[in-house]
């Protein structure tokens, strides 16, 4: 059972930046591909970037891409997600979610994490 916590968000000004954590407990940290999604009010949980075991691989959602950076440290157990450029547009609960892979690819479907964190609040204003 992999346990996923969440660190980072906060209120921000629009233009500016924030990077969220995501420390992962209770498994092998490596053997999981790693993804950060979003839920905006009233609106349905979205991908925003995702990355392989590896870490050599990664997607982005077009609406951050050139925006944000995700990266990992596997020694650490930890994944990060850089975000700049805020926008009001970006206010969301950001989570962290964790799915076994046996290849080293990346995956932006929301059904295949088994493993989601609780969650931490983006708002940014404008």
């Amino acid at each position: 059972q992999v346990q996923l916590v969440e660190s980072g968000g906060g209120l921000v000004q629009a233009a500016g930046s924030l990077r969220l954590s995501c420390a992962a407990s209770g498994g092998t940290f490596r053997w999981y591909g790693m993804g950060w999604f979003r839920q905006g009010p009233g609106k349905e949980r979205e991908p925003v970037a995702a990355i392989s075991r590896s870490g050599g691989s990664t997607y982005y959602a077009d609406f951050v891409k050139g925006r944000s950076t995700i990266s990992r440290d596997n020694a650490k157990n930890t994944v990060y997600l850089q975000l700049n450029s805020l926008k009001p547009e970006d206010t969301a609960v950001y989570y962290c979610a964790a799915r076994p892979a046996y290849a080293d690819s990346w995956s932006s479907s929301r059904h295949d994490y088994n493993y989601w964190g609780q969650g931490t609040q983006v708002t940014v204003s404008s």
